[in-house]
């Protein structure tokens, strides 16, 4: 099958999209499906026999000028006057304009492809592209939880309107998964949480877990006697890193216990200024920038992981962690219990924003050298028993069968209508 993977950003190392496509491309392609990827900036690393067609935007967000203000000769059209015009409204405009530009690219190429596989972007643009391509969609989880956790976080009446502003993209979100042929998601807590947040019927959800590289392995050196890991984007709320840094802070005033960060924080941003009241910078270390075999030599050095998160649609690090054969403690929320377990078998799930009870769970397992031998093993027997990129790639590529049958035998969906009523079905036909 052909297939065309588009994602209007794709960071290689962290963040589950650019993760997800990389992997899924490449298997796919070992099962013999041809794989083109059509991304913006951040541009994904991918592997040989995947394709990849850069649809540039202005890059508004790039580091180290994010927000920048691009010179007059950047700008190529409309979509491009429109991204600066929307970021200048305080505004995230980077899924509709991308989808703008894709289902242009894609009109031109219709004859190229079999199948479109939306990675998360849900803009408007995704609703052209089904008239004239069988589309089928991915969803990690739905981006409002990440929204309640940020309003929630601030106090300044202007500074929550910026973020509501921001987070304006979650109504063109809703109405185009309403509009999904078929919506396959990570988890039974996603697709629980879509159908709740954006109204979609369960009927057209498939459940697929995600896999775990088999580059990600037990370590064959000692781990480094207290030393703590956590993978998360620092200065975002959602993953709950201030929680475990008020809990390390009062961990280190009783042990010998390092901090190790793998993200790229915000210059003074939260983060920052959190570690430096806790006075505990001599103790806390960012790593980023690493390659993938540094990345798991990293995760294999810990004695213990953390996974502070108040949500998660799937949280890929929490496996990658446990096929190292890392003992974990971690949030009993979203779908992190659905990829440790519940039972408790391979991690110590506690409260999400509780200090104390973290600070409890971290201390007890470090005492405790057996049970976290124990976790390790279980944890990495899990993920070989239900992470597998390859079974991932099956299943996605029998979802994409089932959409392509289905849009040649009834057409494209009907468009959903801005009140989330379906427009008249005459009207959806190319």
């Amino acid at each position: 099958m052909r297939v065309a993977l588009v994602s209007y950003r794709s960071k290689p190392h962290c963040g589950g999209q650019g993760i997800y496509i990389r992997h899924l491309s490449r298997e796919l392609v070992a099962q013999g499906h041809e794989v083109e990827v059509l991304s913006g900036q951040p541009y994904p690393e991918l592997d040989p026999g995947v394709r990849l067609t850069k649809v540039p935007s202005l890059d508004l967000y790039r580091e180290p000028d994010p927000f920048r203000v691009p010179k007059p000769r950047e700008f190529r059209d409309r979509i491009d006057v429109e991204e600066f015009a929307v970021m200048c409204a305080a505004g995230f405009p980077e899924p509709k304009t991308f989808s703008s530009r894709v289902a242009r690219i894609l009109r031109e190429r219709a004859g190229d492809f079999d199948i479109v596989h939306d990675n998360q972007v849900l803009g408007y643009g995704m609703l052209d592209i089904e008239q004239f391509l069988p589309l089928i969609t991915t969803l990690h989880h739905p981006i409002t939880f990440d929204r309640r956790i940020d309003i929630s976080s601030v106090r300044n009446p202007w500074r929550k309107f910026t973020l509501s502003r921001w987070y304006g993209f979650l109504r063109m979100q809703g109405r185009v998964a309403r509009s999904a042929r078929l919506i396959m998601t990570p988890s039974e807590t996603s697709k629980r949480d879509i159908s709740t947040d954006f109204g979609v019927d369960p009927a057209r959800m498939r459940t697929i877990l995600l896999g775990v590289d088999e580059g990600f392995r037990p370590p064959t050196a000692p781990r480094v006697p207290g030393r703590i890991l956590a993978m998360a984007s620092a200065d975002a709320p959602l993953k709950g890193i201030a929680t475990l840094l008020e809990a390390f802070a009062k961990l280190r005033t009783e042990r010998d216990v390092e901090l190790l960060l793998v993200t790229k924080p915000k210059p003074g941003g939260r983060t920052e200024k959190l570690i430096d009241k806790l006075s505990i910078g001599d103790s806390v270390r960012f790593v980023h920038g690493i390659s993938d075999a540094e990345l798991v030599a990293l995760m294999g050095s810990a004695e213990i992981a953390c996974v502070p998160s108040f949500y998660e649609g799937f949280s890929l690090p929490t496996a990658e962690l446990m096929a190292c054969g890392t003992p974990l403690v971690v949030s009993r929320a979203g779908a992190i219990p659905e990829v440790v377990g519940a039972d408790g078998e391979c991690a110590d799930l506690v409260t999400p924003g509780d200090v104390g009870e973290l600070e409890a769970a971290l201390a007890a397992l470090l005492d405790d050298p057996e049970r976290r031998q124990r976790y390790g093993l279980a944890g990495r027997r899990r993920v070989e028993e239900l992470f597998s990129w390859q079974a991932v790639a099956t299943k996605v590529a029998a979802s994409y069968q089932e959409v392509v049958d289905a849009w040649h035998a009834e057409g494209p969906m009907p468009r959903m209508g801005r009140k989330g009523r379906r427009a008249p079905r005459w009207s959806s036909r190319a």
